[in-house]
């Protein structure tokens, strides 16, 4: 959910959320009611579930469970179906500030049930869940009205790239990115990052305006680099060519650009189990070819 949020994603965002929400009624059915709506079948109505837990009676059970989570859960369902994001014609476009308080507000219900269920105080559960969440630090830095990329190592038509793909919608004018990248010269920045971008069709440079547009292979391809699960076939390319993706710059990284390149394999594990276990050899027993 929280990696849906960063990549501005409301869409798959939404989804994690309604999944959240589901798997915490279940739960909560479970403790209070003493039994639950099976994985796989539907649940009709989200509210009407909800409010079943708030008026059972079930004294033993904390206010907490009973009462605040559910109607926390309601809060942020109803919100995912209302904005535009598990149904089309949604009331309001969904936008930064709703996936943030869906975000804060799964938070809070996940720091609840640590605390309940722990015997620990809010501040400690809060504690818990930032170390198993790690925060990420945001890739582009909005100050004054400017932008600032945040990842090193990035030229400036990925900086480009980047920034269009965050920008909600996905409409920059050219000074403007120019002036994000800190380019030296926007006449030069037009000639030498945007006119070639436009010409391989991963963005839409209108001259006559002056506004550049991400195209869809160019949202397309910033989405396939910027996630952690690459493909096969994405990892091939760069063993045969290391450089393709990092601009030649491969000093450091074990590669030698031009002539043989070296990779580091393991060889056949020297302590093997015996068949019928997974895996079927022992960690850092390998020898390195």
């Amino acid at each position: 959910m929280k990696k849906a949020v960063s990549e501005r994603d409301p869409d798959t965002a939404g989804l994690k959320v309604g999944k959240f929400c589901e798997i915490c009624l279940r739960l909560l059915q479970q403790v209070v009611i003493g039994s639950f709506t099976p994985f796989g079948k539907k649940i009709d109505n989200f509210a009407d579930d909800c409010r079943k837990i708030i008026t059972a009676q079930a004294p033993t059970i904390p206010e907490s469970l009973r009462v605040v989570v559910p109607r926390a859960l309601v809060f942020i369902y109803t919100m995912r179906s209302k904005r535009d994001i598990a149904h089309v014609g949604g009331d309001v476009d969904a936008n930064a500030i709703d996936l943030a308080t869906m975000v804060r507000t799964a938070d809070w219900i996940i720091c609840e049930l640590i605390r309940i269920y722990h015997s620990l105080s809010l501040e400690e559960a809060q504690d818990l869940v930032d170390g198993i969440s790690v925060r990420q630090l945001p890739d582009i830095w909005e100050i004054n009205g400017k932008k600032r990329v945040l990842r090193p190592g990035l030229t400036a038509k990925q900086q480009t790239l980047f920034l269009l793909y965050h920008e909600p919608t996905s409409v920059v004018l050219a000074e403007d990115l120019c002036s994000w990248v800190e380019h030296g010269s926007i006449a030069v920045y037009r000639r030498d990052v945007l006119r070639p971008l436009h010409d391989v069709r991963l963005i839409e440079y209108d001259e006559e305006n002056d506004a550049v547009h991400l195209s869809p292979p160019g949202r397309k391809r910033w989405r396939r680099r910027s996630s952690s699960n690459r493909s096969l076939e994405a990892t091939a390319r760069d063993l045969r060519d290391p450089g393709r993706n990092l601009g030649g710059n491969t000093e450091g990284l074990g590669w030698r650009s031009r002539g043989p390149r070296f990779l580091w394999l393991r060889g056949l594990d020297l302590n093997q189990r015996p068949l019928g276990y997974e895996p079927n050899e022992l960690p850092g027993c390998s020898t390195p070819r």
